[in-house]
């Protein structure tokens, strides 16, 4: 399989994905709460939950796993090794999360469902987005929604003026994330088929019925998807579904037969035959595996300058909505 050494992720970055994320990161708000307790409240609970009620691969845990998962961390040039976790969930999803301790959760049902080929497709979507340092971004950005929700209840709806934006903001950038994630399946698997039948699955597999699912056929879907547009009723659907206007939850991945058409005009291009022969954008292994934790201070002292940083914000901005 192909090995990407010393490559950048902005090599590979979808510019849509590059576009949300600077406007996610300029929104007002957005700095002042994305500094907040992004370790101690979000990271290692989760870390800790995996620990204790998942199981955690290795060389002799679920070995055939380990070992793609183990090539996919070497041609990705991520290091050190994030944790591999299976857990136990029938639906087939796959999460990537983690600062300083960068891990990866497969769930049961995509074992079951996938081949190993279309299995390394998934683990290498999820190391994307480590390499890109989303996990960051993401665990940043759901502080950021959760304080402003916060202040907002505490100056008459100011905080939820602001929130609002970011709550917008923060779900387009996620949706766009996934297609710079896509793009590292395609150059770790370089097979588009394999990652497009991940895809399809991931839609609607059957293990019983797997014999008569037909990729030429979902990729026809995908282009009857397209063509919707041609109607601007549609657009307006669209738009209402992704953006909790519809069935009243936000989406935070894009539709599967779009992605699957950003996937194929990417595989057609000059820029993803460059990088196959080795003409990429290099840097120093990264990611949020590269994220240094702080050192010099206890956790606890740490976490009370957090809290008293914080309450000094809520009070400026109560006095200013008085």
């Amino acid at each position: 399989m192909p090995t990407y050494k010393g490559m950048s992720s902005e090599a590979f970055r979808h510019p849509l994905d590059r576009e949300a994320e600077q406007t996610l990161r300029s929104l007002p708000g957005f700095d002042i709460a994305a500094r907040k307790f992004v370790e101690f409240f979000y990271e290692r609970p989760q870390f800790v939950y995996h620990m204790g009620n998942s199981i955690q691969v290795g060389p002799r845990q679920y070995s055939t796993v380990y070992q793609m998962f183990r090539e996919c961390v070497r041609d990705l040039d991520i290091y050190p090794e994030p944790t591999l976790f299976i857990s136990q969930f029938p639906v087939s999803n796959a999460y990537a999360l983690g600062q300083e301790r960068p891990s990866i959760v497969l769930n049961s049902g995509l074992l079951d469902l996938m081949t190993e080929a279309e299995l390394r497709s998934v683990i290498a979507h999820e190391l994307g987005h480590i390499k890109c340092g989303h996990t960051i971004l993401t665990q940043m950005a759901l502080w950021v929604i959760s304080t402003a929700s916060f202040i907002g209840e505490l100056t008459l709806g100011l905080g939820n003026i602001i929130g609002s934006g970011l709550v917008y903001a923060f779900y387009e950038w996620k949706r766009r994330s996934e297609l710079s994630a896509d793009r590292a399946a395609l150059l770790l698997s370089d097979d588009i088929n394999s990652v497009m039948r991940a895809m399809m699955k991931l839609a609607g597999g059957s293990a019983k019925y797997n014999n008569e699912a037909s990729l030429d056929e979902f990729i026809r879907q995908s282009e009857r998807y397209q063509e919707l547009d041609d109607d601007g009723l549609n657009q307006v659907y669209k738009f209402l579904l992704y953006n909790n206007l519809a069935q009243g939850v936000f989406l935070s991945h894009p539709f599967l037969v779009e992605r699957i058409i950003h996937l194929r005009q990417w595989s057609n291009s000059e820029e993803y035959r460059q990088i196959r022969h080795g003409n990429y954008q290099q840097s120093a292994a990264e990611g949020a595996v590269d994220v240094p934790s702080q050192t010099g201070r206890s956790q606890a002292d740490e976490l009370r300058r957090q809290i008293e940083e914080l309450q000094r914000e809520i009070d400026s901005l109560k006095r200013k909505s008085e």
